[in-house]
């Protein structure tokens, strides 16, 4: 976890407070000037599953929740709302709410990112196109992943909501703008914002100027009133109008792996970052032009400070990491727990020639192939469960070094570094290999909550408490690096029967039916 907060921080300001309303918890982070931990709180939230493949949040249970986070924080730290100088927001991307801005009432629970019934919808949008007829201008392909898609369909199937949306009773957001519009005062005053980066997730915006795109708003029939204020990632959007920190500007909102990206400070063009979670996932700095992708990848805003011009950002997912650790110690009984799994891999010098490639729900980027599943290949007597754990970790390795190959080729930028973050950094194994087959250095920084950190830093910038991004690089401390030690012909040898084994994966569903 995060370096343990000496107590003696405590009482001597100023500080700055991060809200990071995830898709299982929501918690709220204290930082001091030197971007470290002061005292934080979280709270899990239901996950509601309606039907196979829906997935929803009760909205109103996470407003409550983060009131909640943020009072206890705020009493860990022993301060008060004079000490605290912004308050910044960072959340999980894409789940969708709308609620009656009269009463303040969700008139639906949230659709989650991870929710699949626009699928059809998708499918339907796409015409005689298919997944890239908004591509152009919003950088993403059609898919139940994003916003837009989410209302369209709340608004098609919750009665009487599209008649109310029309007459302007309705209002939309991602999780940043339920929690700043709440924040701000809700039906009595509440700022109706949303930031750049979580704007760029509802496939509504216009990358290129980012303002609401009024074709394609026409094309998924929703009616622009429900919309936020598009603003940018730091600024004040309004001021905490209740509870302990009160009157403490309202200055940042980035989606989550946004938030990372800027909390590990990549500010300059080919600068990335990868989060090793359940899943993965990577961005890289591409500079202030959006660069468009032919290789599989999404085209987002990475972040836009102040009135200064906008950063763009290539973002490639990975479905499965540390869930295919967990798959080896829960349904493999391989191991006993996660942490176990780099100790037998450290027992082999290699991975005996197997190669364990975990499409369970397809592949995600640069294939997108929802027709794949898992494979492991290259199977003989002499593979022992050693091999497999090997298998496994190169497994996120490779599939790291396949999506920075997309970015190089998209943006013709090289990777200097990856700076990385999330669970799965504990394991060395795993980071020296990712090293070993990126063939560059991956390091580790000191304050792992680089969300956290990132909406914190953010909402700084906005209100002066840092001067500038190179005073937050300056902060930013180094944990650990790893370097490649693996000769070039082994790695590109591995790579061609990681590829084979991958191509092994493809076309197992024989139709989507």
């Amino acid at each position: 976890m995060s370096e343990t907060p000496t107590t003696s921080s405590h009482g001597h300001g100023p500080f700055i407070a991060a809200i990071d309303q995830g898709t299982t918890s929501s918690r709220c982070i204290v930082f001091d000037k030197d971007g470290r931990i002061v005292s934080v709180d979280q709270k899990e939230h239901e996950q509601i599953f309606p039907k196979p493949g829906w997935v929803e949040h009760d909205a109103a249970e996470i407003w409550t929740n983060v009131q909640q986070v943020v009072d206890s924080a705020v009493e860990k730290a022993g301060i008060t709302a004079a000490d605290v100088k912004a308050i910044g927001i960072t959340n999980q991307r894409e789940t969708t709410v709308l609620w009656d801005k009269n009463t303040g009432e969700p008139v639906h629970n949230a659709i989650v990112w991870q929710d699949t019934r626009t699928d059809a919808l998708c499918k339907e949008l796409g015409r005689n196109v298919g997944q890239d007829r908004f591509r152009r201008e919003t950088g993403l392909p059609l898919a139940s992943y994003f916003a837009g898609p989410k209302i369209r369909w709340l608004l098609d199937n919750v009665e009487g909501l599209r008649e109310r949306a029309e007459r302007g009773e309705i209002l939309f957001g991602t999780m940043d703008s339920w929690v700043i519009w709440n924040l701000t005062g809700g039906v009595n005053g509440g700022h109706h914002v949303t930031d750049v980066t979580n704007a760029s997730r509802t496939m509504l915006m216009n990358l290129h100027n980012l303002q609401w795109d009024q074709k394609i708003l026409t094309s998924m029939e929703i009616p622009a009133a429900v919309l936020p204020e598009i603003r940018s990632s730091a600024e004040v959007y309004g001021e905490a109008a209740g509870g302990v920190l009160a009157g403490v500007p309202v200055a940042s909102a980035l989606g989550d792996q946004q938030a990372a990206l800027f909390g590990q400070t990549c500010f300059n063009q080919g600068e990335a970052k990868s989060t090793y979670g359940t899943g993965t996932f990577m961005l890289m700095n591409t500079g202030h032009e959006p660069v468009n992708s032919y290789n599989g990848l999404l085209t987002t805003v990475g972040y836009r400070i102040g009135d200064q011009q906008p950063v763009y950002a290539l973002e490639g997912s990975i479905a499965v990491t540390g869930s295919l650790v967990q798959w080896m110690r829960d349904q493999m009984g391989l191991i006993n727990s996660a942490a176990e799994i780099e100790t037998l891999a450290s027992t082999v010098e290699d991975n005996g020639g197997a190669y364990f490639v975990p499409a369970f729900s397809g592949l995600f980027a640069p294939y997108w192939r929802s027709d794949a599943r898992g494979v492991i290949a290259g199977l003989t007597r002499y593979v022992t469960k050693a091999h497999i754990a090997r298998a496994v970790l190169e497994a996120t390795a490779w599939q790291t070094r396949e999506i920075t190959d997309a970015m190089t080729k998209d943006s013709g930028v090289e990777l200097t570094a990856l700076k990385v973050d999330g669970g799965m950094t504990s394991n060395n194994l795993l980071m020296q290999t990712i090293s070993d087959f990126l063939d560059a250095p991956v390091v580790r920084p000191m304050v792992a909550e680089t969300t956290c950190l990132g909406a914190a830093y953010a909402a700084g910038l906005a209100v002066g408490f840092w001067s500038s991004t190179d005073e937050l690089r300056a902060n930013w401390r180094r944990a650990a690096e790893w370097t490649p030690r693996m000769d070039a012909a082994t790695r590109d040898r591995e790579y061609k029967n990681w590829l084979k084994a991958v191509e092994r994966t493809m076309g197992w569903l024989d139709d989507e039916s």
